[in-house]
């Protein structure tokens, strides 16, 4: 699903036009960035949760040459869906090996 998609469904559904349905869209998107640039967790009831982790430095080695370079820290973004969107994506869900045969 890409961001037109989901303006597309708003549309859709919320009998807006799709200029308003994309701004909305994109505002949401921009707080969402906004917040997580800052070092805020975003916290989506019933969807997830965005987090943003500081790396540290550490060694590594370059594959190629197996010489050991520095890796510098960065900030990884990660994000834990909820419970309840677990429960609502695996809801009819049968794990095919979890089947046992006669």
């Amino acid at each position: 699903m890409t961001k037109a998609d989901i303006v597309e469904r708003i549309y859709e559904r919320a009998r807006v036009s799709k200029k308003d349905a994309s701004d909305v869209v994109d505002l949401v998107f921009e707080v969402i960035k906004t917040e997580l640039e800052g070092g805020e967790k975003v916290k989506l009831s019933g969807f997830g949760n965005f987090v943003v982790h500081d790396k540290r430095p550490r060694k590594g080695r370059n594959p190629q040459t197996g010489e050991e370079i520095i890796i510098s820290g960065r900030r990884v973004l990660s994000f834990k869906a909820s419970q309840v969107l677990k429960g609502t994506i695996n809801q009819g869900f049968v794990d095919p090996a979890s089947e046992s045969e006669p």
